[in-house]
């Protein structure tokens, strides 16, 4: 699965309280809640993005409280992936749960600038920019995670699977 899109570049140690502020959390219309994402660290965020864009960022991505609304937030914004140096565990996770490409790739944070064009092969785990024609690598998702995602989270796979009558 290759995705395209637009970067927007963020720091360090972006936490989930600043992806999606606690002050939405009641909020159960996801497109509403979209609406909200990043706002904290970048007012702008949801006029500027455009679907299929790519959120890269610094290391820890994710880190504080395990609200799952801060990946649910993103994607629903219409971010295709994040990319890091590294990602807080629990965030990690819950991304995977609900659908949410994340890849680990301190070689593509440093060669990505705000505004770069690029193209991620999640099968391959390759990072292309675009715009500077250099690429980088991720460690590629196993088939099951890949399957996970192009399914749109754990529970669509889950329940395939149930259907399916395969435990694994």
């Amino acid at each position: 699965m290759a995705l395209r899109g637009r970067v927007w570049k963020y720091g360090s140690n972006v936490d989930t309280d600043v992806i999606i502020p606690g002050r939405y959390c009641h909020i159960t219309d996801i497109k509403e809640l979209a609406k909200h994402c990043l706002e904290d660290l970048d007012p702008q965020f949801t006029k500027k993005i455009k679907q299929g864009d790519i959120i890269v960022a610094g290391t820890n991505f994710g880190c504080g409280s395990s609200r799952e609304l801060a990946p649910i937030s993103i994607k629903a914004a219409g971010i295709s992936c994040v990319i890091a140096k590294n990602f807080a565990r629990i965030f990690f996770r819950n991304s995977i749960n609900i659908g949410l490409p994340i890849l680990e790739s301190p070689e593509a944070v440093d060669n990505l600038n705000e505004g770069d064009e690029v193209e991620v092969d999640l099968s391959s785990g390759t990072i292309k920019n675009i715009t500077t024609g250099r690429t980088a690598r991720s460690v590629p998702f196993p088939d099951f995670l890949q399957e996970i995602i192009n399914m749109g989270g754990l529970m669509p796979y889950v329940k395939k699977k149930m259907k399916l009558g395969i435990e694994n």
